[in-house]
């Protein structure tokens, strides 16, 4: 299992606690692909990388199957999620109707305010090398990400906890995994600019419709990815 060593220099004697610490550095690297999709969690190397008693990590890793980001197998143990494709399609419907709906309430609730810091974060967006370089969009998370601030918009707490936090982390983790796609950051760049433009005019409808076919062209990139690699097995097949 692949853990990114130099961030353990990042553990702090601060506020917040060291399981708290290093339940995030965990959840980073599980989300960003440094430990890999179907990796299985060993308790004692953990321990030892990130010089943490076993009761401390195990909180952490509690957490982390909460967050649907590690997943409990019988006589096996903890594993990083792998979600099959017809999980993966069953994810991306959830939020494409969900997150519809946060676009559409957000038209109808967000301040000018919040709009106009909206437009700044897309401008930071645009900023990133990885896109200007076009290899990927930009994946902060939080106040830093476009779908988090139109769902907090949305002004739905009930809404806001099921897309903004039990659902966050295993979106964010197939977000990054997918964003890389050949033409999709810009494609991305620009249906984001007319979601906002949509919510700025406080034209719910649209806005609504036009989220859900933002993701819903994600959910085919997913598809195609997934067609593209059984017709590679296919074809390995025949040739063997």
């Amino acid at each position: 299992m692949q853990v990114v060593s130099d961030v353990i220099g990042s553990l702090q004697d601060d506020a917040e606690t060291l399981a708290e610490q290093v339940f995030r550095l965990i959840q980073a690297a599980i989300v960003k692909g440094e430990i890999a999709p179907g990796s299985k969690i060993s308790e004692p190397e953990l321990a030892r990388v990130y010089g943490i008693s076993r009761g401390p990590l195990r909180e952490a890793i509690h957490r982390l199957e909460g967050q649907r980001l590690l997943v409990r197998v019988p006589h096996v143990g903890a594993r990083v999620v792998s979600l099959s494709h017809a999980e993966l399609v069953e994810l991306y419907e959830i939020r494409e109707s969900l997150e519809g709906m946060a676009c559409r309430l957000a038209a109808e609730r967000m301040s000018d305010a919040e709009i106009a810091e909206l437009r700044r974060v897309l401008e930071t967006h645009e900023q990133d090398a990885a896109f200007q370089a076009g290899v990927g969009y930009y994946q902060q998370e939080g106040d830093f990400d476009f779908h988090y601030r139109i769902i907090q918009g949305s002004g739905n707490r009930t809404l806001t906890q099921m897309l903004c936090g039990e659902l966050y982390q295993l979106v964010r983790m197939y977000r990054i995994q997918f964003s890389a796609v050949p033409n999709r950051p810009r494609q991305a760049f620009a249906e984001h600019h007319r979601i906002l433009d949509a919510i700025a005019d406080r034209d719910g409808e649209l806005a609504e419709l036009l989220m859900r076919r933002h993701i819903g062209a994600s959910k085919r990139n997913i598809e195609r990815h997934y067609k593209g690699a059984n017709d590679q097995t296919i074809t390995s097949r025949g040739e063997s």
